[in-house]
């Protein structure tokens, strides 16, 4: 199930899908319990599409529209800084290496 799929639908199609989606992932988990499952894969599915299915609703709900395209390319989003101790920890990192007396 595509993103842009789920955008066209309405919050109760997508509220509905969801309950589907959880019934079925219960069946198959409880099936799981006592044979194995002709596709387990199916679980990994049904989890990702309702993930996608309650982003989605979510953006509906906080009224995200979504990145529209100018001339037919991509709108450009913002590169953001680096912040946060892996940053600030890996920049120090190459400082240091260019730094060093011992290389």
């Amino acid at each position: 199930m595509l993103a842009k799929d789920i955008r066209e639908m309405t919050e109760a199609d997508i509220n509905a899908r969801i309950a589907e989606m959880e019934r079925e992932r219960f069946n198959l988990v409880v099936a799981s319990g006592t044979r194995t499952l002709d596709d387990p894969l199916r679980l990994r599915v049904i989890r990702k599409d309702v993930a996608r299915l309650k982003t989605v609703l979510r953006e509906k709900v906080i009224g995200i529209a979504e990145a529209k395209e100018v001339a037919g390319k991509p709108a450009q989003v913002k590169a953001r800084r680096v912040t946060g101790r892996r940053g600030r920890k890996s920049a120090t990192a190459t400082n240091r290496a260019k730094t060093s007396k011992r290389a």
